[in-house]
């Protein structure tokens, strides 16, 4: 079985390859390496080079001829988004227009998974842990886009046969996450650390996120592939953390006391956010398994171990 994956080199995407060819299937990237590391690419899978938005992304689908798509790329950045709401509509929902569209015309098989986002596109809600079936209100242009490719999705399902799944994700963390990135809080923080300079909170830093393992996230992701199932799933873990609180954690696990800079709070961003996991519990027997401290002392030594700081200057 031939698998697509985009954004393959990325944080979540390369963890999920790395899933699907140790579970036996045949894999395809094809990521530009705009924020993907070539260092995640897995040697067993083909490698393409290329834009989600590229024409050329036929000439791919007609040579595979795929069984199956998982969708990560994508322009992940909620304050790049408010800046530039084109680049952003360009990115996740043109690109995404252009592979969905590929693969309705020359693939084998008809299963798209799509990651989608659950801290971004539910908005300011009082409905804590979130259900699926809450009218999603997104704040900012990437949950827009994010909600937009969902409904498209449900459009190519009614007229096209398409079979789906949108993965709703909380705030996602863990090893190969981009330090050097504007989201991922955690490993934003750790590559500071390490670094040994300031860590900035934007807000009071009381805001509330549910931050869910990557492995926890892939086993998910292959379950929701695996199984014949279609709609849309938050995966999260019904849990919420300050982002205070994931700072004293890795002070804690780091055993460095780093200054802490609170700036101001950001548009775009949520007070609140927190995920209801009984949807996909009850349709495929999925539930998070590692806690937010198990998981910040795995993420925090891979990086000890693998982070190399950049030189400034």
């Amino acid at each position: 079985m031939k698998v697509l994956i985009t954004g393959g080199a990325g944080f979540i995407g390369s963890h999920t390859v790395d899933k699907l060819i140790n579970s036996g299937y045949d894999v395809c990237i094809v990521d530009n390496l705009s924020t993907g590391n070539e260092k995640n690419l897995n040697t067993k899978a083909k490698f393409y080079n290329l834009d989600i938005r590229d024409e050329k992304i036929a000439d791919i689908f007609k040579k595979e001829k795929f069984d199956a798509v998982f969708h990560f790329a994508a322009q992940i950045n909620v304050r790049k988004s408010v800046e530039n709401p084109s680049f952003d509509v360009d990115v996740n929902v043109n690109g995404t227009i252009n592979i969905i569209t590929n693969f309705l015309k020359y693939g084998k098989g008809r299963k798209f998974i799509f990651s989608s986002t659950g801290g971004a596109i539910y908005g300011e809600t009082n409905v804590i842990p979130t259900p699926e079936n809450v009218i999603p209100y997104p704040l900012s242009p990437y949950g827009i886009s994010k909600l937009t490719v969902e409904k498209f999705l449900n459009y190519y399902a009614y007229f096209n046969n398409l079979e789906y799944v949108v993965l709703r994700y909380g705030n996602v963390y863990g090893p190969r996450q981009n330090p050097y990135a504007e989201a991922g809080v955690i490993a934003i923080f750790i590559g500071k650390i390490l670094k040994g300079t300031n860590c900035t909170i934007y807000g009071s830093g009381n805001q509330t996120r549910d931050f869910v393992f990557i492995d926890d996230v892939v086993k998910a992701n292959l379950l929701c592939f695996e199984k014949n199932i279609s709609g849309i799933f938050n995966v999260g873990t019904e849990k919420e953390t300050s982002v205070n609180q994931i700072l004293n954690y890795l002070k804690i696990i780091s055993g460095k006391n780093v200054k802490t800079v609170y700036a101001e709070k950001k548009e775009g961003d949520i007070e609140r956010s927190c995920l209801s996991v009984e949807k996909i519990n009850k349709e495929i027997g999925w539930k998070p398994e590692v806690n937010i401290e198990k998981g910040l002392e795995k993420t925090y030594r891979w990086f000890e171990k693998f982070f190399k700081p950049k030189r400034s200057g």
